[in-house]
């Protein structure tokens, strides 16, 4: 429960959730809801037939389906995804570090990123799960039970907050009900077919353990996405004049706190951060490592070693990307709209489909993937055109070439 928690609840579920109560009130939740209603509905219905595959990666699905130039394909856009999962949590980090202290960007970044690739590419899954507990329980005792309660105390109690803040803040719809859509479309669909949360399946000790435990972490999860937006709420209070919003978290850490417990705090908000940091970073290692790098070198699968350098190095590119990116929502959304507009419709496809073909998988990837990327960049990473297109895009593709292949090259997948 803890590490499949600690690895969804990163820098953009943190930093962002509290941006989103700053801005929109206690409707900001809606991200980290859907992230936890994603992780139920996962847990509960596809753990235990996934566990029966034993594979390691969600395109290994795709190659039992369809074939090898499917999973290499999707290895690609799953790539994609981890790398930005990857940048949207260090830029948390670099957030938290460049507010506080009052370091220049680029070594807030080097520093905080630095060491999550450190321990991630020498420890492995292993380490990333005992971190990931550690985190798991720092975040919790500093974000639920120590920042959130001093902001209602600064604030002046449940009542003031009420009387400073308008009756939208306290709506759970004030958000707007397009981005709620858009959110469950993004996010709840992404988790189901995100390699670091499968990853997190894959470690469970047994079927029930996947269950019981994911669904509690699911439940936590949108506990602590209205504790971030109450945290929210009370920053637009006592910070009303605030230049960046994206700065609401560590503004409102900085001003509330005394020396002692914000260290314990701002400990929180990092460890949030670099358990999502470094379970994208394994995710995309994993996927280079068993899904992209054995195909050119002839079939032949990675050691260790092979796999701590694949990790270093996708560490040192996510640390590139995350010097020219500044937002961490807009990073997340990059991510999910194209792992949900390249892979959803293939991937369901593969398991509940038995007309699917290969050709139809591969031309549904490709297509929505790129319609993905043409939205964001005419209408902008926050607009909710470039899932809403890609989607239908890659389904009317899937379908259409499916129906003129000639026949159905293998039967579904049997997950379900």
């Amino acid at each position: 429960m803890g590490t499949m928690a600690a690895t969804v609840l990163g820098g953009a579920s943190t930093v962002g959730t509290v941006r989103l109560g700053y801005v929109h009130g206690i409707s900001g939740f809606w991200l980290c809801a859907a992230l936890g209603m994603g992780i139920i509905a996962l847990n509960l219905f596809l753990a235990k037939p996934l566990l029966k595959l034993k594979i390691f990666t969600v395109t290994q699905v795709l190659e039992k389906r369809y074939n090898p130039m499917a999973r290499q394909a999707s290895a690609v856009i799953m790539l994609a995804y981890a790398v930005m999962l990857g940048v949207t949590s260090v830029l948390g980090i670099c957030t938290v570090l460049q507010v506080l202290f009052s370091l220049p960007f680029w070594s807030s970044l080097l520093l905080g990123g630095g060491v999550v690739v450190v321990y991630s590419a020498i420890g492995g899954m292993w380490s990333l799960t005992l971190t990931d507990i550690v985190q798991f329980v720092i975040k919790t005792v500093g974000l639920m039970f120590i920042l959130l309660p001093i902001c209602l105390y600064r604030v002046g109690g449940w009542d003031e907050l009420v009387n400073r803040l308008p009756a939208s803040s306290f709506s759970f719809t004030a958000i707007g009900w397009d981005t709620i859509i858009t959110y469950f479309m993004i996010y709840f669909f992404g988790i189901l077919i995100g390699q670091d949360i499968w990853q997190r399946v894959f470690t469970a000790r047994d079927e029930k353990v996947t269950q019981y435990a994911g669904t509690v972490a699911g439940f936590y999860c949108i506990l602590y996405g209205l504790a971030c937006a109450l945290i929210g709420m009370a920053a637009r209070v006592l910070i009303p004049d605030l230049d960046n919003v994206n700065n609401a978290f560590a503004a409102i850490v900085k001003l509330s706190l005394p020396d002692g417990i914000r260290g314990l705090v701002i400990a929180a908000a990092l460890a949030a951060m670099m358990s999502t940091a470094s379970a994208s970073l394994l995710a995309a290692s994993t996927v280079l490592t068993e899904d992209l790098l054995p195909r050119l070198r002839g079939g032949r699968q990675s050691s260790l070693g092979i796999n701590r350098l694949f990790t270093l190095l996708t560490g040192a590119a996510v640390l590139g990307i995350a010097l020219v990116v500044s937002d961490v929502i807009s990073a997340l959304t990059l991510a999910y709209n194209l792992l949900v507009g390249g892979m959803l419709i293939p991937l369901m496809g593969a398991i509940f489909w038995k007309r699917a073909t290969t050709s139809a998988a591969i031309a549904s990837m490709a297509l929505g993937f790129l319609t993905a990327l043409v939205f964001m960049f005419k209408d902008g990473l926050d607009a909710n055109t470039p899932i809403y297109y890609s989607l239908a895009v890659g389904l009317v593709s899937f379908v259409g070439v499916s129906v003129l292949s000639r026949k159905p090259e293998a039967a579904a997948v049997r997950v379900v």
